[in-house]
């Protein structure tokens, strides 16, 4: 035993023995093919391109926003908020902090992958910023080390770091430290107080977490690692505490986006942007990275988008108003058209993704799948009268048509081209308040959504964005299949390989029947219903769904042929200002301009395209009039007339149309 363990020691000391000389004489290869590219060619030349499907360009990332400054003509005391912030030794140590390495090589192993975390000296940064791409692997970083090595042996200290201030992306479109002091503060890097460079110093480190201009969250960020970077220059006794003492927080200037972003097309670039740094791609690897960004979006889509915002929308709307669009791929999940607002530059939040607003009667379908899903038919018959007054958990619960229209008793099919309130109630009561919920989860709707299984959930009070009930048509238009909506294609690096693929991700989520009977009903509502106007001229079998909320605050079209599903939706920043009155219509409902672009998007889109017609309608539940007058029933009906005076009168929902 005791030999047997001798050998064993043996064996481990020969194998650590060869395997550091194997590391060592690999390092050496690497150092010796290992070469120092010129750094202006690169800087110059790596734009991220973003492209249509087929390959046409959308816009760039990554001009050259940048001007170069002399080290003497930055002031001391920004050279040293710098070095405070990312390496307070940089003039003292090696180019490669052992010490850092072994932190970075700790941290890595903790969580189990190359995260990139800590590590890197000002040397290194360069090195990676300057000569080599973002990719996190082991074959980088070795470069990235032999590379600052090289530097060190090379180049003086004071000139890599005058490479390193003129090289490093500040976030907002803004490399090295003169463009960075320009954009957030508006002046020359020479006329920057302390405050102002230890702000600058504490966004290089990531723009994106920290730039105050993002978020609340970056702004209390931001304040922490500039008092880190203070405290940093005091430690270095490059500031006394006196002087510290006397410094104020300073504020930088509003962010100011590139005029490449001006109009429709910014929303679609930033929204791009945004869906890259989900998958992992920051904004300063798109600013200088060479990629070519392949969307899933159609050009001759988005241009018939633009066109018929611009041409159907209202004139001369208020700058409360927005107007959105997306458009869906059934099946597949492909945006095919996305438009976020008219001009990016005037407003940051894009009303197709970000923005939210109730949903109005666009929800009725959800109502409608629950009820065929328990076998109640497009045949049931109803009553229709309004107003009528349900219980809500103890609580009476007015409802009204739009306009307190009559309908007495009418069946599903008729209800739903009417978009009868009085109807649509009582039906999501008797199907199940939580399956219709349910429904609208497996359409589409995201739980990000607040869903709550009371009476007025089949009137849309919910607030989705307009993706969403994008995606929830196109699931319908799909015959039941939902596919989440995605608008990267594909990621191809500077070299050309292959750094992502999008995947359509789908699954069946209704039953083929259940949407060929919702399909009908739909079908219903642009021939004879509130939808006509989505339907003149298209010369192909739409369906649809109009969308009006309390008091006309905000209208939608929700619509799907065969090849695409498109939302439309209309609405003001406050929630409570009606829409009446925007472009000379007093009435502005979703079967207005909503419906009047939806139809001029889908004859641009879906021109020299040929006809494809629905299935059949699967007749649930058989085709005889099933009496469900009495399947949810009423309170007193007096109670409603109390409901019609006063403050109360103006939440009623007559205008969920």
């Amino acid at each position: 035993m005791a030999n047997l363990r001798g050998n064993l020691f043996r064996y481990g000391i020969f194998a650590t023995g060869i395997g550091f000389i194997l590391a060592v004489l690999g390092f050496a290869y690497a150092y010796f093919t290992v070469s120092i590219p010129d750094a202006n060619s690169f800087v110059n030349s790596q734009s991220t391109i973003i492209q249509y499907a087929d390959g046409q360009e959308i816009g760039r990332l990554g001009s050259e926003n940048r001007t170069v400054v002399k080290l003497a003509n930055i002031p001391l005391h920004v050279r040293q908020a710098v070095m405070a912030a990312e390496d307070r030794n940089f003039y003292t140590q090696s180019a490669v902090s052992p010490v850092g390495i072994a932190r970075a090589l700790f941290n890595n192993l903790k969580s189990g992958t190359l995260n990139g975390q800590g590590g890197s000296t000002i040397t290194q940064q360069y090195a990676k910023t300057a000569f080599l791409t973002p990719e996190r692997t082991i074959t980088r970083k070795v470069k990235e080390l032999i590379i600052a090595i090289k530097l060190q042996n090379q180049m003086s200290k004071d000139d890599i770091l005058e490479s390193y201030l003129n090289t490093i992306y500040f976030g907002r479109g803004s490399y090295g430290i003169q463009t960075a002091s320009e954009v957030y503060f508006g002046k020359s890097v020479s006329n920057l107080s302390v405050s102002q460079a230890a702000i600058l110093a504490s966004i290089l480190r990531s723009p994106g977490y920290y730039d105050p201009s993002y978020s609340k969250e970056n702004a209390t960020r931001l304040e922490a690692r500039w008092k880190y970077v203070i405290d940093g220059m005091i430690a270095k006794e490059w500031l006394t505490k006196t002087d510290a003492a006397k410094l104020t927080y300073p504020v930088t200037r509003d962010r100011v986006t590139s005029g490449a972003l001006a109009g429709p097309k910014g929303y679609v670039i930033s929204w791009v942007v945004h869906e890259l740094a989900k998958l992992g791609f920051s904004e300063a690897q798109l600013q200088t990275g060479g990629y070519v960004i392949k969307t899933t979006l159609e050009k001759k889509n988005q241009v018939a988008a633009v066109r018929a915002m611009d041409g159907r929308g209202p004139k001369n709307a208020p700058e409360s108003f927005h107007a959105a669009l997306v458009s869906i791929r059934p099946g597949t999940g492909e945006i095919v058209a996305l438009y976020g607002g008219k001009d990016y530059l005037v407003t940051q939040l894009n009303g197709a993704t970000q923005s939210i607003t109730q949903a109005g009667s666009g929800f009725k379908p959800f109502a409608i799948i629950a009820a065929l899903e328990q076998g109640i038919p497009l045949t049931s018959i109803w009553n229709g009268e309004s107003p009528q007054v349900f219980d809500d958990v103890g609580k009476p619960y007015p409802v009204f048509n739009y306009g307190n229209e009559q309908e007495g008793e009418i069946d599903l099919l008729a209800a739903t081209a009417h978009s009868i309130n009085t109807i649509f109630v009582p039906l999501g009561i008797k199907a199940g308040l939580d399956n219709v919920v349910d429904v609208a989860r497996r359409a589409g709707i995201p739980s990000t959504v607040a869903l709550m299984p009371t009476p007025s959930i089949s009137l849309g009070v919910a607030s989705p964005h307009v993706i969403d009930m994008a995606s929830a048509y196109a699931t319908f238009a799909a015959n039941g299949t939902y596919a989440t909506p995605f608008i990267i294609k594909e990621v191809l690096g500077a070299n050309k390989g292959v750094l992502y693929e999008g995947k359509i991700k789908a699954q069946q989520a209704f039953q083929p029947d259940v949407m060929a009977d919702l399909t009908y009903a739909l079908e219903q509502v642009t021939q004879y219903g509130t939808g006509g106007a989505a339907a003149s001229g298209v010369g192909r079998p739409i369906a649809g769904k109009t969308g009006t909320t309390t008091d006309n605050a905000s209208a939608w079209f929700n619509g799907y042929t065969v090849e695409f599903a498109t939302t439309v939706a209309m609405f003001r920043d406050d929630a409570t200002q009606s829409l009446n009155g925007i472009g000379g219509n007093y009435a502005f409902t979703g079967g207005t301009f909503p419906a009047q672009v939806w139809n001029t998007y889908t004859k641009i889109a879906q021109k020299g395209m040929p006809a494809t017609s629905f299935p059949e309608p699967a007749n649930i539940g058989g085709t005889e009039p099933i009496s469900y007058l009495d399947a949810v029933p009423t309170l007193d009906p007096e109670l409603a007339g109390k409901y019609e005076s006063g403050a109360t009168k103006k939440k009623k929902l007559a205008a969920k149309q």
